[in-house]
């Protein structure tokens, strides 16, 4: 499964953006699908996910309220609607494929997009 990440961008704080991810095959819908993200300087770290049928969603506590994932099946697209951006929110934000829904797993990478939180 290939995943291409899009959407990132300059925002101001307390703006929104929404990150695309689009997937090569259909064989998606079978996969817990991720946002992770890596801020300069620091390790990569888990944003969201949600399962294969889109039932069952998690936060990571900074984002809880702020952000949420979704996805179409139909469409080999997953989503993240990221609402009262933070400067602290600034990071390569990457969309990732996990068969068994265990991020420190991860099956398939997308290749990342900056999303910058000016103050």
């Amino acid at each position: 499964v290939q995943l291409q990440a899009s959407g990132g961008g300059l925002v101001q704080a307390g703006g929104s953006l929404r990150l695309s991810c689009a997937a090569s095959e259909s064989t998606f819908s079978t996969y817990h699908m991720g946002w992770l993200r890596q801020a300069p300087g620091k390790d990569r770290e888990f944003v969201a996910s949600i399962n294969w049928s889109g039932l069952s969603r998690y936060y990571a506590d900074s984002v809880k309220g702020r952000f949420r994932i979704s996805r179409d099946n139909a469409k080999n697209m997953v989503y993240l609607q990221m609402n009262s951006l933070k400067p602290e929110d600034t990071a390569i934000y990457y969309c990732a494929a996990s068969k068994g829904g265990s991020w420190s797993n991860v099956d398939y990478w997308g290749q990342g997009t900056l999303v910058t939180v000016s103050s």
